[in-house]
């Protein structure tokens, strides 16, 4: 246990740990497709750190690095939204209505949960820009006044339960079109329910890529009103 907690120490423990759980959950999905695999290796990793009473501190010298890649990644996704790029020019109208309404719908939606919970103003400020991408939500809620930090961990549950429910839901709602698919993944759940669509649709991704990004830029300017009002 002492030469665990001194391997911790060093940047290559957060990498390795990391790779090895996401590797295992992918195994594991393999077997049983309900295990989400972020959602089993975010679980093993924090079973992990608190049985061995690691800090996290200490897992985060090497979990920064695979952060770092989260940029390079979501650079990635632009092969599947160019490979769908035609699909997206004889609908792009529809899809850039449907997601302004998601976007607000999200906004409007956090609110109101906030607020028939009794949630403090400053969770209502860090919870309003759930749905999009972890950076801009990060920003956007520094600049509303709500904890930066607080916005990190409501945009990865949101990605994270849009990725494990969303497809299924929406199948349930007999929704089976790609574009109609695409675009509510990549609204409601940005890069993380874009990440299981790639698995499962090429374009079907691609369209979520592109409504990922226009819920960024579009939750943006919904939220000025926001600012100016509170």
């Amino acid at each position: 246990m002492d030469e665990l907690r001194a391997f911790a120490g060093q940047p290559l423990f957060g990498v390795s740990l990391t790779v090895a759980a996401y590797v295992a959950a992918l195994w594991l999905n393999g077997r049983r497709r309900w295990l989400h695999p972020l959602f089993a290796t975010t679980g093993a990793i924090i079973v992990l750190l608190l049985v061995c009473d690691i800090p996290y501190e200490q897992y985060r010298k090497g979990g920064d690095l695979i952060t770092f890649f989260l940029g390079p990644t979501t650079v990635a996704l632009a092969v599947p939204l160019y490979k769908a790029i035609q699909t997206m020019r004889r609908h792009l109208k529809a899809v850039a209505v449907g997601v302004t309404v998601g976007s607000a719908a999200g906004i409007a939606a956090s609110g109101l949960v906030v607020w028939l919970l009794g949630g403090t103003r400053e969770i209502l400020l860090s919870m309003l820009p759930k749905s999009v991408t972890s950076p801009i939500a990060i920003e956007i809620a520094g600049q509303l006044g709500g904890t930066p930090q607080l916005a990190g961990v409501f945009t990865v549950l949101t990605g994270l339960l849009g990725s494990m429910f969303g497809p299924a839901l929406l199948r349930l709602l007999r929704i089976r079109g790609d574009l109609a698919i695409g675009a509510a993944v990549g609204t409601a759940a940005h890069g993380i329910g874009t990440g299981r669509l790639v698995r499962e649709s090429e374009a079907q991704a691609g369209i979520s890529s592109m409504a990922m990004s226009l819920s960024g830029i579009i939750t943006s300017v919904l939220c000025i009103p926001i600012y100016w009002w509170l």
